[in-house]
């Protein structure tokens, strides 16, 4: 069962959701600061963070920005009080999975946690159908409805890590840092082209839609979960 790394400074709320998902089959360790929680991930192999945002030593969002540092694919999930625009899209920027606002319910975050190590496993098994569209990442092809489709290397790319993370939302600095050269003369509005194009040719694919979310990026919405 996965591994998971617990960043919260309230002992009693640390304690209870350690303990929590332990009843469900995950491992745990925790900690209760930024610098302990780096000290145990340089020494521990783990599937996924849970972080509060507000603590001593060190936040939340210092912490992520140095795991990320570390680590580009490790899933983190804030645990916080603070529900203000800002700090989510901080939090996003930075390159966290996901944002849950305090006080929330422990079955919600072991939901969460399940949907997001799938798909983790997702996109290490290398292969990904949702509907009638599969991408082979091994090939570099897509299909739909069993026909090829011609997708660009980076168009590919593009697809693949959005539809490993349905409901992610990705900014369009992440996926500029990501996908295209630092030398590159790419803006924002290469992201939006992109985005326009891979719409135009995913537009008969039956099980996801792939979304602006204004001021901050896009994510894919499955349509069983719409």
């Amino acid at each position: 069962m996965a591994k998971i790394l617990i960043v919260e400074d309230d002992k009693d709320l640390n304690e209870s959701v350690a303990n929590f998902l332990q009843s469900y089959g995950y491992s745990t360790i925790q900690t209760f600061n930024g610098i302990e929680a780096l000290e145990k991930f340089e020494k521990h192999s783990f599937d996924l963070i849970i972080s509060d945002v507000m603590m001593p030593q060190m936040d939340g969002f210092s912490f992520a920005e140095k795991i990320r540092k570390i680590n580009q694919q490790i899933p983190i999930i804030f645990l916080t009080a603070r529900d203000d625009k800002f700090s989510k899209q901080l939090g996003y920027k930075i390159g966290i999975d996901d944002y849950i606002v305090k006080p929330f319910d422990l079955d919600e975050l072991t939901l969460k946690i399940g949907a997001i190590l799938r798909r983790v496993n997702i996109e290490k098994n290398q292969q990904l159908t949702i509907g009638n569209l599969t991408l082979d990442n091994i090939e570099h092809t897509a299909y739909i409805d069993n026909k090829e489709i011609a997708l660009t290397v980076r168009e590919f790319d593009l697809l693949f890590k959005l539809l490993s993370y349905p409901k992610k939302t990705f900014t369009r600095s992440q996926l500029m840092d990501e996908f295209w050269d630092f030398d590159s003369s790419a803006t924002s509005r290469t992201v939006d082209v992109y985005m326009a194009k891979l719409r135009e040719k995913t537009s008969n694919c039956t099980g996801f839609e792939i979304v602006t979310v204004h001021g901050l990026g896009y994510k894919v919405v499955l349509n069983e979960t719409k």
